[in-house]
This record gives structure tokens, C-alpha cells and sequence, in this order.
């Protein structure tokens, strides 16, 4: 998932969320390049190789839906600096789980992350199902606003509240951010796919203290498919 300065003032207009950015910013938006001039997406401390970003033709959608996302809980997010999405359509070998810059549209780093085994009941890699049931283990969708940092049975973990009604039982569920064994970028070559968590957003030990940082309390946390 690459967001280009087309893309992602495209998806500013289509959103209506102009409104939250100063024109200064939007027009500075230029995207990251790599060496070779192909889009290179930032790569978090501790992982070792670079997982294919998710797919570029559902970025702008996906972009669009959470910036929409942004401006309609805008009473809750009292954070608007940078965006986590994850997108839930593209494989878990994929780095489907973006940190993005709203200011700049700028992909600050890219993750694998993991998804529950409930919505991956024959360990395919892939998302089939999402669920907001208690007990289904499944990955939910849907805003989340990121809540307080804890150390649990997974270490530094962060909570998160679900905004919206097919994700309002997250707290209830305990559907967090944290890190596990079953991610990394090794995993994901070896098996082609990272393992599956209890519906958790599980990325790699050497991730978690980057993304715990960048998407502090008071943030907004898109998933889709």
C-alpha cells in the first residue's frame, strides 16, 4: 500500500477531509523515493527484509475511507499527527499495516502484522472472515482509537477502543497491539504467511517499540478489507 502525492490529495478531496489540513502541508506532499526512483516504503527497526508493501490499487480507497474515518470520530482523536492502516485484503507475508504522516502523506514505516485465526481458519495467510463476536478469535474492523501503553503476557503492548459497531466489543475482547514470535519477516519468506493471533494486530518483537511509538495514545488505528 504506496499512497503517491496524487493518491493522497485524491483521497483528501474525496474524503472532505481537506478541512483538518493547512494547504502549506498539502501542497509539500511528495512522495518517499529509493534509490532506483520506485517508492520505498519506511522499514521498521529490527526487521530484516522488506515485505512486499499491500497492493497500490487499493491504496487510495483504503487512504480515502481512513481520512474519512479521521474526520468523522474527530471528537475522540485528539491526535491527528500520524494514522495506522491496516489492510486486511492483502496476504500476512505482505506489509499490510501502514504508519502514515497525515500532514505530509508520507508512509512513515511499513509492518507485517498478523490476523486472528478465526478469520483464517485453514492458516491460509489470508483474511476470510472478520468478526466482532466475543470468542470468535476472529480479527475485527473498523476505528480504533489507541489507548493507554500495558505489559502483558506479550510485554508492551497498547489497548485500543473500538469506534464503531462492528468493533465496539474490542475492550471487551482484548483486542491490542503487541508483539509476538509467530511475526517477522523470516517467517514470512519460510511459510509465506506470518502466524495467526487471537485477533490481536501482532507485529515482530523488533517492531513493536516502533510502532508503539509512533502511534501513541489518542491516535486512529484503520483496519479494512
Amino acid at each position: 500500500m504506496t499512497f503517491g502525492r496524487r493518491q493522497f490529495l485524491g483521497a483528501l478531496a474525496g474524503s472532505a477531509a481537506s478541512a483538518l489540513f493547512p494547504r502549506a502541508a498539502a501542497e509539500a506532499i511528495a512522495p518517499i523515493q529509493g534509490s532506483n526512483g520506485a517508492w520505498a516504503p519506511g522499514l521498521g527497526p529490527g526487521a530484516t527484509t522488506l515485505p512486499p508493501p499491500s497492493p497500490v490499487a487499493d491504496s487510495p480507497t483504503l487512504l480515502t475511507r481512513a481520512l474519512g474515518a479521521l474526520r468523522d470520530h474527530g471528537d475522540h482523536v485528539a491526535a491527528r499527527d500520524v494514522i495506522g492502516i491496516v489492510d486486511f485484503s492483502a496476504p500476512s507475508r505482505e506489509a499490510r499495516m501502514q504508519l502514515v504522516d497525515v500532514a505530509s502523506g508520507r508512509i512513515l514505516s511499513s509492518h507485517l502484522v498478523a490476523h486472528g485465526r478465526g478469520s483464517d481458519p485453514a492458516n491460509k495467510g489470508w483474511v476470510e472472515r472478520l468478526s466482532n463476536e466475543y470468542g470468535s478469535e476472529a480479527s475485527c474492523s473498523g476505528s480504533f482509537l489507541t489507548g493507554d501503553t500495558y505489559y502483558g503476557r506479550h510485554g508492551r503492548s497498547r489497548r485500543l477502543i473500538g469506534l464503531d459497531p462492528e468493533n465496539n466489543l474490542a475492550q471487551v475482547r482484548g483486542i491490542v497491539i503487541h508483539a509476538a514470535s509467530y511475526v517477522g519477516p523470516d517467517i514470512a519468506s519460510m511459510q509465506g504467511r506470518v502466524g495467526r493471533s487471537q485477533g490481536c494486530f501482532a507485529v515482530s518483537n523488533g517492531d513493536i517499540d516502533h510502532v508503539l511509538g509512533l502511534l501513541g495514545p489518542g491516535r486512529l488505528l484503520y483496519a479494512a478489507r
